[in-house]
């Protein structure tokens, strides 16, 4: 009997190739997902590989996992602009404070910045 040099698994739809006498799978990950992953992503990746395990599995094997990072990484960033910029507005915290008082200034803005990460962090990272 004469072996196929490909074969197609219709419960998968995976491609294997015949390489001497065994079927090794066609298996190659995307181009175009080679994006640089900030903090963001790279705190959600030890989230999910920790606690997760079955979404980082099933985002490495489609993939997609280095999408799906730099997309968690980007809207954190995004949120973070909008808080950071509402809570700004809200305490109103004004470049005639930061001329007048620097180091008042320097408090109130470390401390916008620290609750607005905690709110990323609560929403995307770790949810």
């Amino acid at each position: 009997m004469e072996l196929k040099n490909e074969y197609v698994d219709k419960r998968t739809g995976i491609t294997y190739t015949l390489t001497g006498d065994y079927y090794v799978p066609n298996l190659s990950i995307p181009k175009d997902t080679n994006f640089t992953i900030g903090r963001y992503g790279k705190a959600h990746l030890r989230h999910i590989k920790q606690y997760k395990r079955v979404l980082y599995t099933d985002l490495l094997l489609d993939g997609k996992l280095n999408t799906y990072l730099h997309s968690i990484d980007e809207k954190c960033k995004a949120l973070l602009d909008s808080i950071i910029t509402k809570l700004v507005k809200q305490e109103n915290v004004t470049e005639d404070l930061k001329a007048n008082n620097q180091l008042e200034w320097i408090a109130r803005m470390n401390n916008i910045k620290n609750r607005a990460e905690e709110i990323v962090y609560n929403e995307y990272v770790y949810n």
